[in-house]
């Protein structure tokens, strides 16, 4: 063996244990800090998809009042938008295949149906999702998500 093999292998010895302390010291304090942050995400994420769900209602909707002069009845409901209403004023021009490319209403993201209103107290309509508790009312996740409220 030469010299530089010598001064190879102890140049190349790995990790000390104080070196991978640090480490895993430096790792549990940013999981300390960012998993709080994650852990909130999933409600918040729910209030979004809640919130497009609603945009993407209004959207057909607008389109079911361009095609039969007025919006679906409160007792018509969603529904109308799957299938033509058979009581109240009827859909003349109800598009073959409905206004939602599913078939089907969707549930807000807590599984609760969306509420519709028509004429609504706040314009033509509403659409509420009641949030995680699935009642009126209530604040953080337990928040309502309604039409005239969207950005």
């Amino acid at each position: 063996m030469n010299k530089n093999t010598l001064a190879l292998n102890n140049d190349s010895r790995g990790f000390t244990l104080i070196e991978l302390m640090v480490v895993i010291v430096i790792l549990s304090i940013l999981a300390v800090w960012v998993a709080p942050k994650i852990m909130g995400r999933p409600e918040q994420a729910k209030q979004v998809k809640a919130k497009v769900d609603i945009q993407g209602l209004e959207t057909a909707l607008k389109l079911y009042k361009l095609d039969n002069g007025s919006y679906p009845t409160t007792e018509q409901g969603l529904e109308a938008l799957i299938s033509s209403p058979d009581s109240g004023k009827l859909a003349k021009n109800w598009r073959e295949g409905g206004y939602l490319e599913k078939g089907k209403v969707p549930k807000d993201p807590w599984g609760n149906d969306f509420v519709y209103l028509s004429p609504g107290t706040h314009g033509d309509y509403d659409i509420i999702s009641y949030g995680l508790d699935g009642e009126p009312g209530g604040d953080g996740d337990n928040k309502d998500i309604n039409s005239w409220e969207s950005e």
